[in-house]
Order: structure tokens, then C-alpha cells, then sequence
């Protein structure tokens, strides 16, 4: 049964019919017709999907990533792309938050069985993010069998990571299984995050004009929801422009639905509900007839740019709504504080 809501401007029918019109016969989900798949933004799909009711077609994107899974259990960053200048890449967080969409359909439907089919799929995909995380806990943020990469860690990337791990860990847990080794390099990622900011941005120029850098930490479940909230408003002033929504960085006169989505979640997990719920009120303006979001907006050109209506920003969008009114038993995910620090 698909989820029929309208809630503060949103008809969440007309964003499934968008998501649907997205996804192709084998399960993919690009980012628009004839467009790129990266496997993080079809899984942020397939788990709107999965909020809207539709099983159906949450199962089919599951069912791409398990059918396209490299034998070393990653996936490539890039497909669908002809003449990719990086067809070999594979991100790390992109391959861990998979685990993150099985865990979050299970928490919706409750099917055992589901988590039975795909556990070797996110078992396999642990695993070899797990062989890159470095002795201090942070996460290689990527690898490459066409060119040297460097070797470093990202705040965003090892932010997505760890709660993905987190997922896998629950996954194996309900299952009954032991993963001891999952839960120390959890421990140690958290560390790493919470300890040891030099483990990050060690051979490039910092990340921290990018708003994900600021909120995503809160998403991964590592603060208290004081901690939480100290830490948004540090550099609200920063990100969050009154009426139109957060900037993907803080340099730039541009704003970015998926961002906004992402910081109305971490307004909740900071206990900032109203923040949350203003925040919410501004998306509907960048919502189009067929009820795609465009994915940003150039306020000092006052143009839409990109001109793209990207299935995961549509996703985001849902993801947010759940978080914010509460439509499915996966609502608070990435809300609450992780089950695993302090143990």
C-alpha cells in the first residue's frame, strides 16, 4: 500500500510517481533519465521508496545492487556514465550504505526473510570497507585500480559510514550472528571522528566550507542531543539562508534541497524541531509539476542550477518528512544517538 500523505505542502504521491518514473526495469535508479548511478543515491531511493509503502519496487533497487555487487563486495562509483574519467573508482561510504537501506526496509516491513536474502550482500560489502579503515580508525575514502588516489579520510564519508556500520551490526544482531570486528572498528571509526580530527584532510584543502562536514557528524549518531545542538548553532549563520535553505558550502550563494533535507534530520537529532519544521517549509518552493525537486538554486543569479531534478533529492525530501511527522517505524534512524558508544 503506498503512503498517501500531504503534509506542510507535500503530496507524497506525486514524488512517488517521480521516483517511479526514475527507476528503470532492472531495479536502477539513476539520477535522471539517461542519467548517472551511484550506489548511495539509489539506495537513499530505494529507502524513499521503502517509506512510501512500495516494497515492490524498494526490493527491485535491493535487487540491482545484489545482482551488480563486484565478487570483492564493492561497487563502482559511477555507472551509466559513457566516457567516465574515473570508471574504476569505488567510494567507501557508497558501498557501505546499502546496509543502511536493508536495515531501514526491515525496520518498515519487519520481513526477516529480507534481511536473511541480503546479508551476504552487505556482509561482503563491510568487509571491504572494513580492509580500509587505517590502525587510528578512520576510512580510506576511496580507491582505484586506474590511477593513485590519495590516501585519506573524509569527515562526510566516514560520518555516512558509521551508521551504516551501525545498520550492519543490527542486521547481524537480529540474525543472531556474532561480528565482534565489526563492532571494535565501529568503535574505533567513532574514535576517530570524535577524537581525531588530524586523521582527516590530511592531503587535500580542508572540507569544512562544506555543510555536510558540519551536520553529517550528527546524523552518525556520535554527539548527545546538547552536543548536537551546540554544534549547529556554531555555524548556523554560516549555512542556512532565511527562507531558501542550507548552502552546499558556506563560500558559494547557493542552495541545495538535498542539503536542506539533511539538516532538517539534524535539527531533529539536536532536539531543534521548530528549526526542522521552517526548514521544511522552504522546500516545497523548489518542487516541480511532475514532482521532482530541483536540486539547487543560484540566489545571487536567482536561477535554478543545475537545471536537474535528481531522483535522491526527491528521496531526500522523503527521508526528511519521515523524520519530521513520523509516516513510517524507520522515522528516526538517523535521529537517535548510536546503540553502540558507551558499551
Amino acid at each position: 500500500m503506498i503512503l498517501a500523505q500531504r503534509t506542510a505542502n507535500l503530496n507524497t504521491e506525486l514524488i512517488h510517481q517521480y521516483l517511479c518514473s526514475c527507476q528503470q526495469k532492472d531495479g536502477a535508479i539513476p539520477w535522471f533519465e539517461n542519467g548517472k548511478l551511484d550506489p548511495w543515491d539509489h539506495t537513499e531511493a530505494a529507502m524513499a521508496f521503502s517509506i512510501l509503502g512500495d516494497q515492490q519496487r524498494a526490493l527491485l533497487a535491493f535487487n540491482w545492487l545484489k545482482d551488480n555487487q563486484n565478487r570483492d563486495g564493492s561497487w563502482q562509483a559511477n555507472y551509466y556514465t559513457p566516457n567516465c574519467e574515473t570508471p574504476n573508482n569505488i567510494e567507501t561510504n557508497f558501498v557501505a550504505y546499502p546496509a543502511t537501506g536493508i536495515w531501514h526496509h526491515y525496520l518498515i516491513f519487519r520481513d526477516i526473510n529480507v534481511l536473511k536474502h541480503y546479508f551476504p550482500m552487505v556482509e561482503r560489502a563491510i568487509e571491504f570497507v572494513l580492509a580500509l579503515q587505517h590502525r587510528e580508525g578512520d576510512i580510506l575514502w576511496a580507491v582505484s585500480s586506474h590511477e593513485q588516489l590519495p590516501k585519506d579520510a573524509l569527515v562526510t564519508a566516514c560520518s555516512s559510514i558509521l551508521r551504516s556500520l551501525e545498520c550492519a551490526i543490527k542486521i547481524a544482531i537480529e540474525l543472531g550472528l556474532e561480528k565482534t570486528n565489526w563492532q571494535i572498528a565501529y568503535k574505533k571509526l567513532a574514535d576517530a571522528l570524535l577524537n581525531k580530527p588530524w586523521r582527516f584532510d590530511r592531503t587535500w584543502e580542508s572540507k569544512a566550507r562544506y555543510s555536510m562536514d558540519w551536520f553529517y557528524p550528527i546524523l552518525a549518531g556520535i554527539f548527545s542531543q546538547e552536543e548536537a545542538s551546540l554544534r549547529l548553532e556554531k555555524r548556523w549563520h554560516e549555512f542556512v539562508e532565511e527562507s531558501l535553505g542550507c548552502r552546499c558550502v558556506n563560500d558559494e550563494p547557493w542552495v541545495t534541497v538535498a542539503e536542506s533535507c539533511e539538516l532538517i534530520i539534524a535539527c531533529l537529532a539536536a532536539g531543534q524541531e521548530n528549526s526542522a519544521k521552517e526548514l521544511f517549509k522552504y522546500l516545497a518552493q523548489w518542487q516541480d509539476e511532475d514532482g521532482g525537486y530541483w536540486t539547487g538554486y543560484s540566489f545571487r543569479d536567482k536561477v535554478i542550477w543545475p537545471k536537474e531534478k535528481t531522483s535522491w533529492t526527491a528521496a531526500a525530501v522523503i527521508l526528511a518528512a519521515d523524520a519530521l511527522y513520523q509516516f513510517s517505524p524507520a522515522a528516526r534512524l538517523f535521529t537517535t544517538s548510536s546503540a553502540f558508544l558507551g558499551d
